[in-house]
């Protein structure tokens, strides 16, 4: 292990199980400018709370799944595999790519060794599901490991698919093993509920994560009509059943200071549009 390198990370997270472990590794500081340009662009990130991050990976005779393009450089006996499964197996590959917003190629790593994948400002997650399924936002998936199912969930009705603002699809992941996931906003910011035959409606798309058993329609507010006119809501994501589901209500706050700037936050908010 290189002691000077790792004197200047953080592990933010880690999870081992059996010959896999991944770990979320945070840079304490970039010290590299060599100019003023480069330097104050440092500076900037330095104070604005910016951290750069990397997903580390460690195999021991096993495999690990990542979105194509992720991988930064690995170290050890390790061989890298398509996982394409044939021209079937391409075609599939293709619509669920094309639905999901995910890479069409997911590259499968196997054997024995360190894997890093690429450095980025982003946020991650990490989980261990047992033989369960999640249902995220599209594109959040970032990999997992080896022997895990990533597929398509359709909405299962009309309003949903064309008034939830998710589409007509969203990536399910399922099985036994260790998932991250690059989401939006840092972990802090993700509040977490477990429904117990609970019901959460949302004004908005800042939903992460739902788990399987949860299910999700698009609903009026109110049942009748003048409610939903009167009470200025009308449609809402709702989330119904006994499991998991993970919000980012933070995150249309960061849409509106990136599009509009800081006036739109100024008084509280009203016909406010949260899908942006």
């Amino acid at each position: 292990m290189d002691e000077k390198f790792y004197s200047n990370v953080n592990i933010l997270d880690s999870i081992e199980k059996g010959g896999f472990k991944v770990e979320i590794l945070e840079c304490n500081h970039l010290k590299g400018s060599k100019d003023a340009a480069l330097a104050e662009d440092l500076f900037y990130i330095k104070n604005a709370g910016m951290s750069l991050k990397m997903v580390k990976v460690t195999l021991e005779n096993s495999g690990l799944i990542t979105e194509s393009g992720a991988l930064y450089f690995h170290k050890g006996h390790i061989e890298c595999a398509s996982g394409i499964g044939g021209v079937g197996g391409l075609a599939k590959k293709l619509i669920k790519s094309k639905l999901t917003n995910e890479s069409t190629f997911k590259p499968v790593y196997k054997g024995t060794g360190e894997i890093f994948l690429e450095p980025s400002f982003s946020h991650y997650v990490l989980m261990h599901l047992e033989n369960e399924s999640i249902v995220v936002d599209k594109g959040i998936f970032y990999c997992c490991e080896e022997g895990m199912e990533i597929g398509v969930a359709s909405q299962k009705n009309l309003s949903s698919g064309l008034l939830g603002g998710e589409g007509w699809f969203q990536t399910q992941i399922s099985g036994t093993g260790t998932v991250v996931l690059e989401i939006p906003i840092p972990m802090e910011e993700v509040l977490k509920y477990k429904l117990d035959n609970e019901r959460i409606q949302v004004d908005g798309n800042f939903a992460l994560l739902r788990s399987g058993p949860v299910a999700y329609s698009v609903q009026r507010s109110s049942k009748q009509l003048f409610g939903s006119i009167t009470s200025g809501e009308g449609l809402l994501q709702t989330f119904e059943g006994t499991g998991q589901v993970w919000l980012a209500p933070t995150q249309p706050v960061y849409n509106r200071l990136k599009h509009n700037g800081i006036p739109q936050l100024a008084t509280a908010g009203k016909n406010i549009d949260n899908s942006i």
